[in-house]
């Protein structure tokens, strides 16, 4: 007999931006289902309208889509067992609900929002767990019910809990799990309005869908042992559990887009590649075997096991983001880049200038693309600084010294025909040689010259070459009377 094929899905909840530990969800599940030959499915879980923001189902789309996560079944691209949006699949939760109820593993409650509030103040009178339901509707007579029934009255549907014994289940990460059920409450299963609460809905989905893994984030490990008895309840076999460690902040405070930590779109938005947010995404709570850490999602099928999923939680760590971004935006191809730092540059840059020479000294130096307009704010205007940034230990330079190096340089840079980076590093070097000095001698003063700063996306003769050569001598020009 054929082993079962494997069917993850990503069941967001459209309620905004895609936050890092979602789409961590989504990877981990697209994976999962792809190294084993797999399908993957996208659900939208709206089923509380409360909380929906507008166009944040466009948002799960886009963010899936530029990731590469493409699903083989979901609201847009259909599929056998769809609708795949649990707004469109009303009906059938009360269905289900009722049939737990003829089974004896579920109850219609009564109990008004007044007697619920009684009993919270008497729970806490009574150093009692507040809220946790009392079952007052757990057994009234069937004649009972039925009168309230025809009468109208509202209610909710509860799953009816085992009051002793354990409910155990296995986690592909957390192993072996028990929960004693007299700590399970009777959960509500179907609202008064008829809608289905979120666990309820989740498992009737996920087996009407087929999925075989269910992969969430460790927060749902307590609910668990209510789905497996929900699963049991209905004679349904159990999915395989991946419960994911939290994503944190620090050690101490869970990553929350309501703290201002970044979603995804704000990682982008800064100037990070998708394929590199990806990348870093896979190791927060996984491990790869052998020392390589960067990955296209293609070799990431490949190598993903959920077996190297982490209990402990995962530290965002913005320094090895940067790190990842750095080296893919150092595989670009050169015109991929320039299309990319284009934007950057003109937020930075008014005046004409050679982009295409800049990104050359930019691309080995850039990290992330929101850094590219703070490297570049010299070029339109020179700004204010001090003649002590010419002394500089390593190149044996001064005030003094850059003085003297500059005032050779003018003429050679004015007698200059041909301008390019070579012609005037040439040129540079030759004078040098001349006087008998080292071209970080000569050619360091230069870099100031031009920039103002220490610290620049290129040496002094590949800025001088990008801002061609009347802007650059205009500057030398400048330098030798501050200097002075």
């Amino acid at each position: 007999m054929a082993s079962q094929k494997i069917r993850t899905r990503f069941a967001p909840s459209p309620t905004g931006y895609m936050h890092v530990g979602n789409l961590r969800t989504a990877l981990y599940a697209y994976l999962t289902a792809k190294s084993q030959g797999g399908d993957f499915i996208l659900r939208i879980e709206d089923t509380d309208q409360g909380r929906l923001v507008e166009g944040a189902t466009d948002i799960i789309y886009n963010t899936l889509r530029q990731t590469g996560l493409l699903w083989d079944e979901g609201p847009d691209v259909g599929g056998p067992v769809g609708p795949y949006v649990q707004s469109e699949r009303m009906g059938l939760f009360k269905e289900y609900a009722e049939q737990l109820v003829r089974a004896g593993k579920a109850y219609y409650c009564f109990c008004t929002p007044q007697r619920l509030e009684e009993m919270r103040s008497r729970q806490k009178e009574e150093g009692e767990a507040v809220g946790h339901y009392d079952g007052h509707c757990r057994d009234l007579p069937p004649e009972e019910v039925q009168r309230l029934l025809d009468a109208g009255t509202p209610y909710v549907i509860r799953q009816k809990m085992p009051r002793e014994g354990v409910t155990s289940f296995d986690d592909a990460v957390y192993g072996h799990i028990e929960v004693e059920n007299k700590e399970l409450e009777d959960q509500i299963l179907l609202k008064s309005d008829g809608m289905p609460t979120y666990n309820f809905a989740n498992v009737v989905d996920d087996h009407l869908m087929g999925i075989t893994h269910v992969i969430r984030g460790s927060e749902y490990l307590s609910s668990a042992p209510k789905y497996n008895l929900l699963y049991e309840s209905f004679g349904w076999p159990l999915p395989v559990y991946i419960h994911c460690p939290p994503v944190m902040k620090d050690a101490h405070s869970k990553l929350s887009k309501r703290n201002g930590d970044a979603s995804y779109q704000d990682l982008v938005a800064k100037g990070y590649l998708s394929e590199a947010i990806l990348n870093y995404i896979l190791l927060l709570g996984w491990s790869p075997k052998g020392e390589q850490e960067i990955f296209s999602l293609e070799e990431m099928v490949k190598i993903f096991d959920p077996a190297g999923i982490s209990k402990s939680p995962a530290i965002f760590d913005t320094v090895k983001l940067r790190a990842i971004n750095a080296e893919y935006i150092r595989r670009l191809p050169a015109e991929e880049f320039y299309r990319l730092a284009e934007p950057w540059i003109d937020q930075a840059v008014h005046t004409p200038l050679d982009k295409k020479a800049l990104c050359a000294v930019l691309q080995p130096r850039c990290e992330v693309l929101e850094d590219i307009p703070p490297q570049l704010d010299f070029f339109d205007e020179m700004p204010e600084y001090e003649v002590s940034l010419y002394a500089n230990k390593k190149q044996k330079t001064t005030p003094e010294t850059a003085l003297q190096a500059l005032q050779a340089l003018e003429p050679v840079l004015e007698g200059l025909t041909e301008w390019n980076k070579d012609a005037i590093f040439g040129a540079a070097s030759a004078k040098a040689a001349e006087m008998g000095v080292k071209n970080g001698w000569m050619l360091y003063p230069l870099g100031i010259a031009l920039s103002g700063k220490n610290r620049t996306p290129g040496g002094g003769t590949e800025l001088a070459a990008i801002m061609g050569k009347e802007k650059t001598l205009a500057r030398v020009k400048q330098a030798i009377q501050k200097l002075s």
